[in-house]
């Protein structure tokens, strides 16, 4: 037998242990938590090149050695250039959109979105002179609502709580060609392990860490992730200026320091240390929880499918539905474990379980539901819920660890 070649770079399940960790004499095997408000300067110089440039530590809403080594390990997992941490996957959307955009500027959304991205896109972009077109993620439908002004399409790596899959090679090029980025929230593949959008054509990548990357539904965190090779020739934000324009003074890196300068740096929307060590811990395992969950929740769905008091079950999983082989293409090693159904009494349904949780959370070892239509859609416009694939009847399911067996007879026993 001969010896296993190691890997280069490295597999997923040893970067997410290792990265971010140095190697030393004394040196702690984890990432340790620095609580600290400002970093030490020995000289006049040092803190005048550290404002200037911000590559080291200077004051922690801008960088911290513990939140550093999360967005090293986040970064590694994506295959991405470079990552901001920040307090909340909301902060993380509202980031990577404002990256790109700014008043008179355009957005191509999905329709199948998490509520609270909805909600930026009707109540707060408005706000800011950005306007948000809101179609199927269809290429055809994203085409269609292009316009000249366009610097962003964005959608969701499985859609909330439809289970829709965007073609993301396909959103790519229609976003590229008409000068604009493609920036994908791919929280429901935990952090590159279902699916790392960036290798199929995307520029941005969000994540609310809360969910799959925390695991265990006790942190808060999101993440914003940029890939390499984008073109922001077209983007006023970048180009305005001349010889001080941010394209010519950050280059390559000029839309990861936007990222950090407008979610950190600006709206200090900032990421804690130790929320950043509890993340750092939950991503030691994704690989782990996701192959169970992802298991899990399949046989579920085809179990729900076929019980006679269930309606409609949407699930990429499933050879039913319209997004299997997208699904299949882009989520090969899963296709998430999040799945909605139909039941003719929610509220009687959610009253007689005994294991499932109701909780509005996802991405949490423990199985959670929630009926989207009152809670996390539930300020919606009718329209708009019904376009994400919300009705009075659906239940949202997030699989967790539990033994599938419990978790179908508590179904069992509710749908009774």
């Amino acid at each position: 037998m001969t010896d296993p070649v190691p890997q280069d770079p490295p597999a997923y399940e040893t970067q997410a242990v290792q990265v971010g960790i140095p190697r030393g004499l004394g040196e702690t095997v984890g990432i340790p938590v620095h609580a600290a408000a400002g970093f030490q300067f020995e000289t006049l110089e040092q803190g005048a090149e550290e404002f200037q440039l911000g590559q080291g530590l200077s004051y922690a809403r801008i960088q911290n050695p513990t939140v550093r080594a999360l967005e090293e390990r986040l970064t590694a997992l994506e295959g991405g250039a470079a990552t901001v941490a920040l307090a909340t996957g909301q902060a993380a959307t509202i980031t990577a959109i404002m990256s790109v955009c700014r008043a008179g500027d355009h957005v191509v959304a999905s329709s199948s979105l998490f509520g609270g991205t909805a909600g930026l896109l009707n109540n707060v972009l408005p706000l800011m002179g950005v306007t948000a077109t809101v179609v199927p993620n269809t290429p055809d439908d994203v085409r269609g609502a292009m316009r000249e002004n366009t610097r962003l399409v964005w959608a969701e790596i499985i859609g909330n709580p439809a289970g829709d899959v965007p073609d993301l090679r396909a959103l790519a090029d229609i976003a590229h060609a008409g000068g604009a980025v493609l920036g994908v929230d791919a929280t429901w593949a935990g952090p590159g392990y279902l699916c790392r959008p960036l290798e199929h054509g995307a520029d941005i990548v969000t994540h609310s860490l809360t969910k799959w990357a925390g695991g265990h539904g006790t942190v808060m965190g999101g993440s914003v992730t940029v890939g390499e090779g984008h073109d922001l020739t077209r983007n006023a934000i970048y180009t305005e200026g001349g010889d001080q324009s941010l394209l010519a003074v950050r280059g390559v890196n000029a839309l990861a320091w936007r990222q950090r300068w407008f979610g950190a740096h600006q709206l200090g929307m900032v990421l804690s240390p130790h929320s950043a060590f509890l993340l750092a811990q939950g991503l030691e395992t994704v690989a782990l929880r996701m192959d169970r969950e992802c298991a899990t929740a399949l046989s579920l769905a085809q179990w729900l499918e076929s019980h006679p008091a269930v309606g409609r079950v949407s699930y990429p999983g499933l050879e039913s539905s319209p997004w299997h082989a997208l699904a299949r293409t882009y989520l090969p090693r899963g296709q998430g474990a999040v799945l909605t159904f139909e039941v003719p009494d929610p509220a009687r349904f959610l009253a007689r379980l005994k294991v499932l949780r109701i909780v509005p959370n996802l991405g949490d070892s423990r199985t959670l539901v929630v009926h989207p239509w009152t809670t996390t859609h539930g300020r919606l416009p009718e329209a708009t819920r019904r376009a994400a694939g919300v009705t009075p009847s659906t239940i949202r399911m997030s699989v967790g660890l539990e033994a599938p067996g419990d978790l179908q007879a508590d179904l069992a026993q509710a749908l009774a």
